[in-house]
């Protein structure tokens, strides 16, 4: 607050102030009051006028300073009613109070939404439990009765059980933290579940699989690693050329880092679309083709990535092929607690 604007906002009550006590001074003068009287008189009513505005400045300026210095500091702007004082004169606390209601009648409102939320996902992973189960029943009734059509049909039937899935990672993307348990894994190990996932759909799209074993082993959750691997070979199956597919996966070690390396030779994306390929729902000029693609699959990935400490980049040239990289960040604490726990069960100190 600014003594101006202060002034300004009182200048109503400034100059009815003075209007009366100059009135005082000219009946004073009437009655024939001695000049030097008025004069201190005067004086003292000006003094104390002043005194008195300038408190009432003083005091409001400390307040809302105070106020907009923890306002500008607070992440959480609605938490300001509970970390501010109220303040000592009238208008101040009419509107503090008014802060303190809308503040809990904001709170009830986001709690209601949390408590819907909450059911919401509940119910999707109710829904998510049933519908695997009819998914899983035709997949086996198609593998006891194979034939050309049938392994379309099985084909489909995973590309059913993914997206089902998907439902299922995006509800609980937000508090993934919950539901994964960090070890150390083989990353052969999960690419090869995710391969053999996706036989079907290699096949029937004709892509060529190199994998080049490495025997290396990361800290990370397998379930949620092999649901990123799987929507990332998904997207690679979904835009190469039918027949003439191939998708490359290796790994590359740095002296911290551990970089998983997914490649294909599809369609590629366009320069100017690589910056947005992880937001959510961005589907790129190569998603309008595909009318099954959602944009979900890539900002999921990046999102659990993210959680379990993890870093996915992406690299592409249109009409040559997409890179995806994994990074893991190798933790010597680690590999130094797994190599004491080996040495000590060598010993015969800990029972297997």
């Amino acid at each position: 607050m600014k003594l101006r604007m202060f002034l300004g906002d009182h200048l109503v009550s400034i100059a009815l102030y003075i209007t009366a006590f100059a009135s005082i001074l000219l009946l004073l003068s009437l009655f024939r009051v001695h000049f030097l009287l008025l004069g201190i008189i005067a004086g003292t009513g000006l003094f104390f006028g002043c005194g008195i505005l300038f408190y009432e400045f003083f005091r409001r300026h400390h307040y809302y300073h105070q106020l907009f210095l923890t306002l500008d500091q607070l992440d959480q702007k609605y938490l300001i009613h509970e970390l501010v004082p109220p303040p000592s004169f009238l208008d101040g606390k009419i509107c503090h109070q008014v802060v303190y209601e809308a503040d809990k009648a904001m709170n009830e409102k986001i709690l209601s939404y949390q408590e819907a939320m909450e059911e919401f996902k509940d119910f999707i992973e109710l829904w998510v439990h049933e519908v695997k189960l009819p998914i899983a029943a035709g997949q086996l009734i198609l593998h006891n009765n194979p034939g050309t059509v049938n392994k379309k049909l099985r084909e489909q039937f995973q590309r059913v059980e993914d997206d089902v899935e998907q439902v299922l990672y995006y509800a609980r993307s937000e508090n993934s933290e919950k539901d994964y348990l960090i070890k150390r894994c083989s990353l052969d190990e999960l690419v090869q579940n995710v391969i053999r996932r996706n036989k079907d759909a290699l096949l029937y799209g004709g892509v060529a699989i190199q994998f080049e074993t490495s025997r290396t082993c990361v800290y990370t959750d397998s379930k949620w690693m092999e649901f990123i691997i799987n929507q990332i070979m998904n997207n690679a199956i979904q835009y190469c050329q039918k027949g003439e597919g191939k998708i490359r996966i290796w790994v590359e070690e740095e002296s911290t880092i551990t970089n998983l390396k997914i490649a294909d030779n599809g369609v590629g994306i366009a320069e100017a679309e690589l910056p947005r390929v992880f937001e959510k729902s961005f589907t790129g000029s190569n998603g309008r083709m595909q009318k099954a693609s959602t944009g979900m699959g890539l900002y999921l990935c990046e999102q659990l990535c993210n959680k379990l400490g993890h870093r996915i980049t992406l690299t592409s040239q249109l009409g040559k092929g997409t890179v995806v990289s994994i990074a893991f960040q190798k933790d010597s604490f680690f590999q130094v607690l797994d190599d004491t726990k080996k040495g000590k069960m060598d010993d015969g100190s800990i029972e297997s």
